[in-house]
């Protein structure tokens, strides 16, 4: 049985951090209804290039373990058909920004008298209250605000983001583990809850040692490229002809590495003896080991560096960790069917069950194709539904 089989989640939400939620729930068996707007759907099915047979690759990746249900919730029919959903529902994941919900009617309190042990879900780019709640929260704005873009990129260079939108999928996350919590609390005390994301809380929350570093000394964080402010060598280094990382987080490694790059004389240098003597001299240690290291390929560095447990690594592009024999071993790289544009590949289940390690069963719909489906479930009937279509409230 997966971990959360008969538990269904009327997902509102679009774009990618609701939608990450829902998918990583959908992967272990919660049964998802996402709902749509009619003929338009989630924003992000517009998204492209790249489109695939007219399909968006961005909506795919994150729809899969989901059906389709369009519904116009500006309409009170397309309303009292959300609340028959509700009604034996678990969850209910949205993104809206703050107010929205309210605005349309249902909001947590509104559907909370309809079920009262319903686990609500709100994710928005500042949170359901304080001076910045009526903000939009884009990825971009929000890696600017948290601080990240500050102490990424270069020493003295431009701010730079990171390259995949992690405040959205951050905030997914820890929804998905704010969702899975009430679940577990609700069986206790048979209440539910309502659950606030704020994508600029989840990202202040990652600033783990960087916040503890300047609450102990008052020293602000600045960019350093690929290396540890705390820990040296912990960075990528040139070789030959590729850059690779290399991470010796400790006295022992770097005394490993001392050996594999033949300079055991460097394990007593008073210059680099201990991580506190490397971090202080830094801009010695790092162009003496660059300048052995360029002596050699990083591929012979690598496999000389793996085989004395020093760790280490390439920096791949994405086709090479798409195609890593690792990562395909551990079924990171799945593939579906899909009803317009046929067999294609999708990233694989990271959370890894060993009674269930939970699957992809439902390739992501195309628009509205579950709503006949499920409407039938609740007991519409064809004309009904007919007249539901001929109305646009579908």
């Amino acid at each position: 049985m997966s971990v959360f089989e008969g538990i269904k989640i009327i997902d509102l939400t679009q774009a990618l951090s609701g939608p990450f939620t829902s998918t990583m729930l959908g992967d272990q068996g919660a049964d998802i209804i996402k709902i749509e707007v009619p003929g338009i759907g989630d924003n992000s099915r517009a998204w492209g290039p790249p489109f695939v047979n007219g399909v968006s690759s961005y909506f795919i990746s994150v729809n899969r373990n989901k059906k389709s249900v369009t519904l116009n919730l500006k309409d009170e029919r397309g309303k009292e058909i959300f609340f028959k959903l509700v009604r034996d529902a678990d969850v209910v994941l949205e993104n809206f920004r703050p107010g929205v919900t309210m605005r349309l009617g249902i909001d947590y309190e509104s559907v909370k008298k309809v079920n009262p042990k319903i686990v609500y879900a709100s994710i928005s780019g500042f949170g359901q209250d304080g001076p910045y709640m009526k903000r939009p929260g884009y990825d971009q704005v929000i890696q600017g605000m948290c601080g990240i873009m500050s102490i990424t990129g270069e020493k003295g260079g431009e701010p730079v983001k990171v390259g995949l939108p992690v405040t959205d999928i951050a905030s997914g996350m820890f929804a998905a583990f704010g969702v899975a919590g009430s679940l577990y609390r609700r069986q206790i005390t048979g209440k539910g809850d309502h659950i606030d994301i704020s994508m600029l809380d989840c990202m202040v929350s990652w600033l783990t040692f960087q916040a503890g570093r300047y609450f102990a000394t008052g020293e602000v964080a600045e960019k350093m490229g690929s290396a540890h402010p705390l820990i040296v060598p912990y960075q990528a280094f040139n070789t030959k002809d590729i850059f690779i990382n290399i991470a010796a987080g400790s006295d022992k490694l770097w005394q490993i590495l001392c050996d594999v790059m033949e300079k055991p004389e460097w394990k007593d240098d008073k210059v680099m003896k201990t991580n506190d003597d490397r971090v202080k001299n830094r801009a010695i240690v790092v162009p003496m080991m660059e300048e052995v290291l360029m002596t050699r390929s990083g591929d012979e560095w690598l496999e000389k560096l793996t085989a004395a447990g020093v760790p280490c690594g390439p920096i791949n592009t994405i086709d090479r960790v798409l195609t890593d024999e690792h990562v395909l071993f551990r079924e990171m790289v799945q593939e579906f069917d899909h009803p317009v544009i046929g067999k294609f590949k999708h990233t694989g289940i990271p959370v890894k069950y060993k009674e269930d390690p939970g699957s992809l069963r439902i390739p992501p719909a195309v628009l509205g194709e579950h709503t006949r489906e499920v409407l039938e479930e609740l007991g519409y009937s064809a004309e009904e539904i007919d007249e539901f279509e001929k109305e646009k409230i579908i």
